[in-house]
């Protein structure tokens, strides 16, 4: 018969955790999502920076375009959808019976 030994976890001791902040540096959910609308917003204006020179003739790679066009709808629909969970989570809050 084999003998199984038991699993052990090694001992952390005095180690630092990686992006863990201090409590008064901890962020809130309004500044990270202000810093993701503020993304989304730097996606949509480099898109339509890209579109203008394309129309231009500035540009001739129509794939880099595209790429930006496609990244700008993408944050922008997944922004749209925390939002939307968000206001149903708030929704579902306000339901609740004290």
């Amino acid at each position: 018969m084999n003998n199984i030994s038991q699993i052990q976890t090694p001992f952390i001791q005095n180690q630092s955790i990686p992006n863990v902040k201090p409590a008064s540096q901890v962020e809130g959910f309004g500044q990270i999502f202000k810093q993701a609308l503020e993304e989304v917003s730097a996606a949509q204006n480099t898109s339509d920076k890209l579109t203008d020179k394309l129309v231009t003739s500035e540009v001739q790679d129509i794939h880099e375009v595209m790429i930006a066009a496609q990244k700008a709808s993408l944050s922008l629909q997944m922004t749209l959808q925390v939002r939307n969970k968000v206001v149903e989570a708030y929704q579902e809050v306000m339901r609740m019976q004290v």
